[in-house]
């Protein structure tokens, strides 16, 4: 057995491969036997049981839910990823983030998104290392989609070509590396991040999008919502290092980056306003669930309530503005784009973002 530290992982190169026979452990048809027991077993079940031996019962499911072939194969294909250290969450069956529990939604601006325990809620901040964490998010949203956590917390930049929206591959730019064939025709190319902050979108190419920081890529085995097809590897290379031309493109940025977040933003009582931290978790929230294809203008929308909470004195234009980006980024728009609303939000009401 081969452990890293927190993610136990089956060392399966002495296992064995026989004919079909119920898994020891969830009795669906499995070829492997256990390298341990020589039973037959799932190399993901096995891990699973290893990983969750020492856990309270309790804060498990009693057994994953899981659909008999395509559940147990994104289970074992999110415990590889982890091993590999990179983190994982469950989208919804629409590639959405799953929607915030109530709790979560009634929550105040201050909530901690990444320290929240909930399974699924907050998107990407959900992503975990944890195989029975896993499992449970999968138990808890069936024919869901697998996704990796894109950023310094996963190590990886990956390059988002999208045909359909003029993307293309540039080879001077986009060298060699491993890569994912998507569901929805185009190509995910993973790279190693460079460990600064990056755009959110290839400058001067339409189609190209960085998943970074706050970003995330739907996983193979997953399948496309809208074509039915799967996402899958297209090589068997190495993630490899950013060449010197992509970084220098990605690494000068075009505008300020705008500072995180570094708290709960400063909320204080204004005329007029009855609840300022309310209103403002309010506004963050719909900016968050806005369903794919409105997700820019209700941030604008978003963007101006806020403004008016900044002239009002409830809270301070940094504040604002940072809050708004963190939860854009977290519904997945590019810098660009988020820029782009809150500038154009704060300029209609009087205000100067």
């Amino acid at each position: 057995m081969t452990t890293a530290p927190g993610r136990p992982v089956l060392d399966w190169t002495r296992g064995r491969i026989g004919p079909l026979a119920p898994c020891a452990l969830c009795g669906e048809p499995a070829l492997c036997r256990s390298p341990e027991t020589g039973e037959p077993c799932h190399k993901g079940c096995a891990e699973l049981q290893l990983a969750t031996r020492d856990t309270d019962p309790d804060l498990l499911p009693e057994r994953p839910v899981l659909p008999p072939s395509t559940g147990r194969a994104v289970l074992d294909a999110g415990l590889g990823y982890i091993a590999r250290g990179w983190p994982v969450f469950v989208l919804g069956r629409s590639k959405r983030p799953v929607a915030n529990c109530p709790a979560c939604r009634a929550a105040s601006a201050g909530h901690d998104r990444a320290g929240c325990g909930c399974l699924t809620c907050h998107g990407f901040y959900a992503a975990t290392s944890s195989p029975a964490r896993l499992a449970a998010m999968l138990a808890a949203v069936p024919g869901g989609l697998l996704a990796i956590r894109a950023g310094t917390v996963s190590g990886l930049l990956v390059v988002d070509i999208d045909p359909r929206n003029g993307g293309q591959l540039d080879r001077g730019l986009m060298t060699p590396t491993a890569t994912v064939a998507t569901g929805g025709g185009g190509w995910h190319l993973y790279y190693r991040h460079p460990g600064t902050p990056t755009a959110a979108v290839m400058p001067g190419r339409a189609g190209v999008d960085i998943k970074g920081d706050g970003g995330y890529v739907a996983a193979p085995p997953s399948v496309h919502p809208g074509t039915g097809q799967p996402y899958r590897w297209a090589n068997q290379r190495a993630v490899a290092e950013m060449p010197p031309a992509l970084r220098a493109a990605l690494i000068s940025p075009s505008a300020p980056a705008v500072p995180p977040l570094s708290g709960p933003p400063a909320i204080r009582p204004a005329g007029g306003i009855s609840s300022p931290a309310a209103l403002l978790a309010a506004h963050l929230r719909a900016v968050e669930e806005a369903p794919e294809g409105r997700r820019r203008t209700t941030l604008y929308g978003a963007a101006r309530g806020v403004a008016r909470m900044v002239a009002a004195g409830a809270i301070t234009e940094p504040e604002a503005v940072a809050a708004l980006t963190a939860a854009g980024l977290a519904a997945q728009q590019t810098e660009r784009d988020i820029r782009a609303a809150i500038a154009g939000a704060f300029a209609d009401e009087g205000a100067a973002a």
